[in-house]
C-alpha cells in the first residue's frame, strides 16, 4: 500500500478551517483545468492534427471505396466523440441505436 506523503496529510489536517464555499471553489478550478485541456487539444489538433486527419481520411476512403463519411472532418469527429465518451460503459449500445449525425450532434 502507498504512504501518504507528509504535505498531503497536512493538507488533511487543514478541512477544519475550509470556507464554506470551498466546494464552489473546487468546482470552479476543476472547470478551468478541464477547459485548459481542451484548448491545448483543440491546438494540438489544430496544427499537428490536420495533417493526421487528413492522411487518415484518405487511406481509409482507399481502403473501404464503397463506404462514405471517411471525410477529415468526420475523422475529428470520431476522435473527439472517442475521447469524450470512451470512459462510459452504457454509451456504445445506445449509440448503436441512432444514426452517425444524431451522434455527431451530441459533441456539439
Amino acid at each position: 500500500m502507498k504512504s501518504i506523503p507528509p504535505w498531503h496529510l497536512k493538507a488533511l489536517r487543514m478541512t477544519d478551517r475550509l470556507p464554506e464555499d470551498y466546494p464552489r471553489l473546487l468546482a470552479e478550478v476543476r472547470e478551468r483545468v478541464r477547459s485548459a485541456q481542451l484548448e491545448a487539444l483543440r491546438a494540438v489538433n489544430a496544427a499537428y492534427g490536420a495533417a493526421v486527419a487528413e492522411r487518415l481520411a484518405a487511406d481509409l476512403r482507399a481502403e473501404f471505396p464503397g463506404i462514405s463519411g471517411f471525410s477529415r472532418r468526420n475523422v475529428f469527429y470520431m476522435r473527439e466523440f472517442y475521447l469524450c465518451y470512451r470512459d462510459e460503459e452504457k454509451v456504445q449500445p445506445q449509440v448503436a441505436q441512432i444514426g452517425w449525425s444524431h451522434n455527431r450532434g451530441c459533441n456539439d
